[in-house]
C-alpha cells in the first residue's frame, strides 16, 4: 500500500488510472493515448483518500504550503472581504484583465502578484474544487454506481451538458467529469448522493471554508450555477491549497481527455482549462469556471522552475483573456527570482 501510494503522489508524470476492482473506468487518455491501467481495491482507494490530506510532499510538483498568505514584506494582507487592494507586485507584472487576481509561492505562502484579492466575487465552478474536498473528506464507496436523476439537471440556470438523467457512473467517474468537464449535473449528484443529502452537503461546504479561514466565501450549492456562491482570490488560493492535498483532486483536476463508457454509449470529454488540454505547463490541478455574474475564472496549482505556485484569476471578460492573463502570469513567474 505504501508503495501505491508513492506512485500516487507522483501522478504527475505518470498520469494513473483510478479504476476499481468490481466498476471498471473507461480508459484514461493522454493525448489519444491510453494510460495504463492501476487496479485499486475500493479499501485503497479509502486509504488514499483519508491520508492524502496528511502527506507532506516537497516540490517538484508538490507542496507543504501553508494556508497563510504572506506579502514580501512579510506583512499578511487585508483578511476582510470587500478590500479592493492595488496592485501588488515584486517585480513589474502583466496588466491583467481580471477583476481580481492572486499569485501565491504554494511552499512559503508568499503573495508574488494581487489585484482585488480580498473582493468577494462569484466564482462559478470553482465552486467544485469545494464539492471534490466535501466528497473527498466524506470517504464513502467511491466504486459505488450513482445514477443521474432528473432533479441533477435542475438549477437557478440551464447549462450546456453532455450527460443525461439515468446515465449512471461509479462515485469517482462523478467525481471525475465534475471536475474535469465541469459538468454541473454530476456536481449536484455528489451532493443529493451525500449522507444527508444536499443540505447537509452545503452545511460541510460552509464548515470546510470556515475551518481554513475563507472569510470571504459562502456556499448555496455544489455546482457553481448560483451568483451567491461567493468567494475572493485570497480564499481560492486558500482553497488550492487544501485540494491540492488530496491525490484523486490533483489526477481528477488536471486530466486532458478520458473517454467514459456509459454502457450504451461513449461520451468523450475534454479539460475545460486549455492550458491543461495544451500540456505546455506543468499544471498540478485546475479548476475553471463561468457563469455571467461572474465571468471567466480559473485557479490553478503549477510548478514553475521548481517553484510551486498558485494562480487565481476571477472576472475575466473572455475566455481569450483568462487563457492569456493565465499564461502571461506564468510567463512572469518563470522570470521571478525564486528568493523574492
Amino acid at each position: 500500500m505504501r508503495s501505491l501510494k508513492k506512485s500516487l503522489v507522483h501522478m504527475l508524470s505518470v498520469p494513473l488510472l483510478l479504476s476499481l476492482s468490481c466498476h471498471s473506468f473507461a480508459d484514461l487518455t493522454i493525448d489519444g493515448k491510453p494510460a495504463p491501467h492501476q487496479n485499486l481495491s475500493t479499501h485503497d482507494v479509502k486509504e488514499l483518500l483519508a491520508d492524502d490530506d496528511e502527506l507532506e510532499l516537497t516540490p517538484q510538483g508538490s507542496t507543504t504550503a501553508s494556508t497563510t498568505l504572506r506579502q514580501s514584506n512579510g506583512a499578511p494582507p487585508a483578511m476582510h472581504s470587500g478590500v479592493v487592494d492595488t496592485t501588488f507586485m515584486n517585480n513589474a507584472g502583466p496588466n491583467v484583465h481580471a477583476g481580481s487576481a492572486l499569485v501565491m509561492d504554494a511552499q512559503t505562502g508568499e503573495v508574488l502578484f494581487s489585484k482585488n484579492s480580498n473582493s468577494s466575487r462569484p466564482m462559478a465552478s470553482i465552486t467544485k474544487l469545494m464539492t471534490a474536498v466535501v466528497t473527498a473528506d466524506a470517504h464513502l464507496d467511491m466504486s459505488q454506481d450513482i445514477t443521474l436523476e432528473p432533479i441533477d439537471f435542475d438549477g437557478p440556470k440551464k447549462a450546456s451538458t453532455k450527460l443525461r438523467a439515468g446515465d449512471k457512473m461509479n462515485r469517482a467517474e462523478v467525481l471525475l467529469v465534475a471536475l474535469m468537464k465541469s459538468e454541473n449535473p454530476a456536481a449536484a449528484a455528489l451532493a443529493r448522493t451525500y449522507p444527508g443529502g444536499k443540505p447537509a452537503f452545503i452545511a460541510a461546504m460552509n464548515a470546510k471554508a470556515r475551518e481554513l479561514g475563507m472569510s470571504s466565501t459562502h456556499y448555496f450549492e455544489s455546482t457553481g450555477l448560483d451568483p451567491r456562491n461567493v468567494s475572493s482570490a485570497r480564499d481560492l488560493a486558500i482553497l488550492v491549497t487544501q485540494a491540492y492535498k488530496y491525490g484523486v483532486i490533483r489526477q481528477f483536476s488536471s486530466t486532458p481527455h478520458y473517454d467514459f463508457n456509459l454502457g450504451y454509449r461513449m461520451l468523450n470529454a475534454s479539460n475545460t482549462n486549455a492550458l491543461v488540454r495544451n500540456g505546455g505547463w506543468n499544471i498540478n490541478l485546475s479548476k475553471t469556471g463561468f457563469i455571467n455574474e461572474a465571468g471567466r475564472c480559473v485557479v490553478m496549482h503549477t510548478t514553475v522552475n521548481s517553484r510551486p505556485a498558485v494562480v487565481v484569476l476571477m472576472g475575466e471578460p473572455t475566455t481569450q483573456a483568462r487563457n492569456t492573463d493565465a499564461t502571461d502570469l506564468l510567463n512572469w513567474l518563470t522570470g521571478l527570482p525564486k528568493d523574492t
